[in-house]
């Protein structure tokens, strides 16, 4: 069964650090590249960070130099560090799992989100 589960995610003030976590079973995980996106309400789904089953990573322009995307292939976890936290950040992340099996077998999951808010 496919699960991609968030934890982490709270109410901090500016300026401080979150780490959020997706735990995943299901068996996809070495060989879907994992991103985190986040989401405010009225604006779209926007890409946050991903790290290809290679450990090659890409960042939005607006989070590099404060956040992190690892993962660990044995624990089947991508984790979020998110340093110097703006009100901005403020939204829900949401796991994303992409990849493929074969061409024919593709895949696309997602969790259910994790709110966090930045704010004084």
């Amino acid at each position: 069964q496919v699960q991609l589960v968030e934890s982490g995610g709270g109410l901090v003030q500016p300026g401080s650090s979150l780490r959020l976590s997706c735990a995943t079973s299901g068996g996809f995980f070495r060989v879907a590249t994992m991103g985190w996106y986040r989401q405010t309400p009225g604006k779209g789904r926007e890409l946050v960070a991903t790290i290809t089953s290679r450990a090659t990573t890409t960042y939005a322009d607006s989070v590099k130099g404060r956040f992190s995307i690892s993962r660990d292939n044995v624990e089947k976890t991508v984790y979020l560090q998110m340093n110097m936290l703006k009100p901005e950040d403020t939204a829900v992340y949401y796991c994303n799992a992409k990849g493929s099996y074969s061409i024919e077998a593709t895949f696309n999951y997602w969790g259910q989100g994790t709110q966090v808010t930045v704010s004084s």
